[in-house]
């Protein structure tokens, strides 16, 4: 098992006054759970939780799988005064947290409390009814409106049509009976191009004051919501546009408890980016077009003519050289038109005759003119690229930040207490790096004490106390997984561990004889090891590849050569797929960047996770490459500064597949040799990993899969 890292002392189960402590509130919710026992991760977690509210401090906490930490923030969280928020990167986990932990906890701890403790979900606005939009999608022409959207070459066809508008008569009925107006509650869904026709985005919103419905309006009631609950559940977009908009979205509160934390950093940059598309210049010409002079909206559609040309001789990936002359041209023609634009609208008034259409008008044509001054501007923290997808889809020219890391140290800690948590926030052993990344003073690495020096060298040698799951052999040994405590200027770390026996349970096998990868696609090397393990088990294997090629070519594979049922993402709908591989026991599913994250199949259903490479991020990222560059500029290494830490990220993640309970056994096989062979990162991505066991011989790791697949 591996052990919590940093002893802590006793935090008492009652406050003054008998008010109940965390301790006590997480011992009723885990006595209330059928088989529910105390996890010694869990309650340093919340022990550390509570302290770290008392005092001010931010808290970076790494728990391992299987250590409970939603019970071990949620339970501490109810000793805070006012609304505390919760903030999860991925729908799957705000789910758990609504429809399973919260309602559990609240039955649990309400005999404790004296109350029932309350809680809410804030979502963007866009996902929300708006009845006003839906007033007047009437009175909307079809081209207007319901079809106001991308759609495939060709334009639409009866049959789709057809399709479209009996959604949007569902959506019609449903408006009817809602009480919350929350696009999750409409079963079954509809295409995206239908919610947006009734919905509302924050940008376009005239604001309940000004608005027809104000009184009626579904978003702010679920704000309204909000403000009352004791625990507020949102999501990483949403927090980030509050922390760039001033913080005026989600409730104020003194605790912010941020989940899958190593998720924020890129969800901010994504909030903060910004794109001129030609479609959408065109849409919000046809928009503001009745309330133009003919001569100023046909500005707006010569600068979407001009931009859509310079995006065809632009060829896709990073502008490392400035705004090519076409594009220039085209932002400074949308700047003016829009201004212009603008100007004419003129301001939004009471009197009005249809101010929400007006304000959602001005809403995008100014939007529009800001984007074209960030890219003429050329700033030196932003980084602009083309972008075209290899289907065509669309054409877009983006911009972003090249860091947020200053817009979260100034936005996310001020006037708040935050707790950031996940499974994967400690990168090749040390929590500084991610300390970084969200904004915090972190001190540079340290050399290991003598007695973690002690440990990682026993743990080297496969003395770590623990009995390996196969024989210890030569390039058979421990992983190494101590995590030291880090802090800085008015924050601090800790590791719980995990319940788990990761040197018991599992395997980390690195195919260290193979050639280092060098062509795109599965090399023929690699392909006969994969052939290998899985024969070696008999299925049960989740494939993560690092491309699209990668996973088809080691389906065909695998189909060509073997009898196993292959379930290929993009084949059929993912939960379908999921679903299909923990029924069909001999099945293997091959799928990319998705399943890194998204799928948790426990039990022998999933025995062997293999990787095909090491998932760094491709040099066409345009995001990383520029942040890379900039640190080659300054004199430092870009690649282990930004590439490695990228990749320690997704490669925990991916192996984090295999162990989900404590009754789970099996093999994670790397095909990439340079886990084990590169000097400068190999060690170091390792020491980011759970501490399986792990080995470089291809023997010891199919006899593991060959015991595994007779029992």
């Amino acid at each position: 098992m591996t052990a919590p890292r940093t002893a802590t002392g006793p935090v008492p189960k009652k406050r003054r006054g008998g008010r109940p402590g965390g301790g006590e509130l997480l011992a009723a919710a885990v006595g209330a759970v059928p088989g529910g026992a105390a996890r010694p991760g869990q309650q340093q977690m919340a022990e550390a939780i509570e302290r770290s509210v008392a005092t001010g401090e931010h808290l970076l906490v790494q728990a391992g799988t299987g250590t409970g930490k939603s019970l071990a923030y949620l339970a501490p969280a109810l000793t805070v005064d006012g609304p505390v928020v919760v903030s999860t990167a991925t729908l799957a986990l705000q789910s758990q947290l609504v429809d399973h932990d919260l309602p559990r906890l609240a039955d649990a701890v309400e005999p404790v409390l004296g109350r029932r403790p309350t809680f809410a979900v804030l979502k963007g606005r866009h996902h929300y009814l708006c009845l006003a939009r839906l007033d007047s999608s009437v009175e909307e022409e079809p081209e207007d409106a319901l079809f106001d959207a991308p759609r495939p070459a060709g334009g639409k066809w009866l049959g789709e049509a057809g399709r479209l508008g009996k959604q949007m008569q569902r959506l019609r009925d449903w408006a009817e009976k809602t009480a919350t107006g929350d696009r999750d509650e409409l079963d079954p869904g509809v295409d995206d191009q239908v919610w947006r026709s009734i919905s509302m985005p924050a940008r376009e919103c005239v604001g309940a004051t000004r608005c027809p419905f104000g009184q009626e309006c579904f978003a702010e009631a679920s704000r309204a919501r909000a403000r009352e609950a004791d625990i507020v559940v949102t999501n990483h977009s949403l927090l980030a546009v509050d922390m760039i908009a001033g913080r005026h979205i989600v409730p104020p509160h003194k605790l912010l408890v941020v989940d899958e934390a190593h998720e924020l950093a890129d969800r901010v940059s994504s909030a903060a980016q910004a794109e001129l598309e030609p479609q959408l210049i065109d849409r919000s010409a046809r928009r503001a077009r009745p309330l133009l002079r003919p001569e100023v909206a046909e500005r707006l559609t010569e600068a979407g003519d001009a931009l859509a040309v310079g995006l065809a001789e632009a060829p896709a990936g990073r502008l490392t050289a400035g705004l090519p002359p076409a594009l220039r041209e085209a932002c400074t023609l949308l700047d003016a038109a829009t201004r212009a634009a603008l100007e004419a609208i003129g301001d939004v008034k009471a009197d009005d005759p249809d101010p929400v259409r007006k304000q959602q008008a001005k809403a995008v044509l100014d939007e529009l003119s800001k984007t074209a001054q960030r890219l003429l501007e050329e700033a030196d923290h932003d980084v602009a690229w083309v972008e075209k997808p290899e289907n065509g889809s669309r054409r877009a020219l983006v911009v972003a930040p090249l860091s947020v890391a200053g817009t979260l140290a100034t936005h996310l800690y001020d006037e708040r207490t935050v707790v950031a948590t996940s499974a994967t926030l400690a990168l090749g052993g040390r929590f500084d790096t991610v300390a970084r990344a969200l904004g915090l003073d972190a001190p540079p690495p340290a050399p290991p004490s003598p007695a973690a020096a002690a440990l990682a060298t026993a743990a080297a040698a496969g003395r770590a106390g623990t009995t390996p799951p196969v024989a210890s052999t030569d390039g058979s040994r421990a992983a190494i997984g101590t995590v030291p405590a880090t802090e800085g200027p008015g924050w601090t770390s800790l590791d719980v561990g995990s319940p788990f026996d990761y040197a018991r349970q599992g395997i980390l096998y690195v195919a260290a004889h193979l050639p280092r990868p060098s062509v795109s696609g599965l090399p023929e090397a690699a392909g006969e090891e994969l052939l290998a393990l899985v024969g070696a088990l008999g299925g049960r294997t989740l494939g993560l590849f690092s491309s699209r090629r990668a996973a088809q070519q080691a389906a065909e594979l695998l189909r060509a050569r073997t009898d196993l049922p292959v379930l290929l993402q993009g084949e059929e709908a993912l939960p379908l797929l999921v679903r299909r591989f923990r029924e069909e026991r001999e099945s293997c599913l091959f799928g990319v960047m998705s399943l890194w994250q998204g799928v948790d199949v426990p039990g022998d259903a999933c025995q062997l996770v293999v990787i095909d490479r090491l998932p760094f991020p491709r040099p066409d990222e345009p995001l990383a490459a520029a942040r890379a560059a900039a640190v080659d500029a300054g004199g430092g290494s870009g690649f282990a500064a930004v590439s490695v830490p990228i990749a320690a990220v997704r490669l925990a993640q991916g192996v984090g597949r295999l162990i989900r309970a404590t009754g789970d056994r099996g093999v994670v096989a790397v095909l990439d040799s340079r886990l084990e062979t590169a000097r400068g990162y190999g060690s170091f991505l390792r020491r980011s990993l759970p501490p399986f066991w792990y080995t470089t011989r291809p023997d010891v790791a199919r006899g593991a899969l060959e015991r595994l697949g007779k029992s």
